[in-house]
């Protein structure tokens, strides 16, 4: 499996709360994983529950099974301090460029030297290592911009280093680019059941694989359960209302509220239910068109079940517990291709 998870999606598909889930479920079983945000929205302390992250790596959750989830909220001003004392010593003097502006000047007039920075820390910390010659983080997780910008974001170290022929800047560009292009990285897409964010899914893998970048898999989140059987969905999409009435006196029966003996009470509450059942019955063939769409891209695919109440914690390591189950099912399937 891929080291670092760079995760993207249309705005509104929950590509944060997805890519959280997934640092849980990478870090199951006693491994650590880092989850990287890049976009100064402190998404990430928020599905935690936490304070505000640092520009420091901090332990914010323990997955199942003992591992470590560590989240970093990665600032490009701060990054571009590290850069300066790692390749050129500056120190003190970088500390000085910091107070006169210089940085926010740097980072305003170079939009893409912004994007060089977060993603050669990213990389970093993929590549770190501990005294032993172990990786400090078995799995790197990172919450990407958006579809519509991920790639030119993480193609950016591509057109760095074709600009700076030689010397650190050209070489750090290059480390980075040797990362985010091998099999170490995937990268996954968020998207909803629902034709336009389907769409930039399939626009965004298409420019990804343009690019040379390797493409992961394909999250379906918020999926709604199909509560109606295939009856009552055909009665309701027909629009047969003494069936509906049968079928709503027959629940207020077995939930005590005596449907037979006042079968009365259910008449006004047909019309509403048959519209309610209609848009449910709609929403339903669209999400059957959109899953067929996504199958169509050919790529491993993971559902995630929409929660009714939100995105609480807990329901945040619920996800965690369905994508790992997902990926041993996945793992298993894979084996027996092999083996068949």
């Amino acid at each position: 499996m891929s080291r670092l998870h760079v995760v993207s999606g249309k705005g509104g598909t929950g590509k944060t709360t997805v890519a959280a889930a997934l640092a849980l479920a990478l870090a199951a079983e006693g491994k650590r994983a880092l989850l990287v945000e890049v976009e100064g929205r402190q998404g990430i302390a928020q599905l935690f529950e936490a304070e505000a992250l640092p520009y420091e790596e901090r332990k914010i959750a323990v997955a199942p099974g003992g591992g470590e989830v560590y989240a970093l909220a990665i600032d490009a001003e701060r990054a571009l301090l590290d850069y300066l004392q790692m390749f050129y010593k500056l120190g003190s003097a970088g500390r000085a460029l910091k107070k006169i502006g210089a940085i926010d000047f740097a980072t305003t007039i170079a939009p893409g030297l912004r994007d060089v920075l977060l993603t050669g820390k990213a990389c970093e910390a993929v590549r770190r290592k501990d005294r032993t010659g172990r990786f400090v983080y078995d799995y790197v997780v990172m919450d990407a911009p958006p579809t519509g910008r991920v790639t030119r974001f993480l193609n950016v170290n591509d057109e760095v280093a074709g600009l700076a022929r030689i010397g650190p800047i050209h070489n750090q560009a290059q480390a980075v680019m040797r990362v985010l292009k091998s099999p170490e990285t995937a990268v996954h897409f968020v998207t909803l059941l629902e034709e336009m964010p389907v769409q930039e899914t399939a626009d965004g893998i298409a420019e990804l694989r343009a690019a040379g970048l390797p493409v992961g898999g394909v999250v379906i989140n918020m999926v709604r359960p199909e509560i109606l059987d295939e009856t009552a969905v055909e009665a309701a999409a027909n629009g047969r209302r003494p069936e509906v009435a049968r079928a709503l006196a027959y629940a207020l029966e077995r939930t005590g509220s005596g449907g037979a003996r006042r079968a009365g009470l259910t008449e006004p509450l047909v019309d509403p239910l048959l519209r309610q059942a209609r848009e449910h019955t709609e929403r339903l063939a669209l999400e059957h068109r959109g899953r067929a769409d996504v199958a169509r891209l050919g790529l491993p695919t993971y559902e995630l079940e929409l929660l009714g109440d939100g995105v609480d914690l807990a329901g945040l390591y619920r996800m965690a517990r369905e994508l790992r189950k997902q990926f041993a099912r996945g793992e298993a399937s894979e084996r027996q291709g092999v083996s068949g």
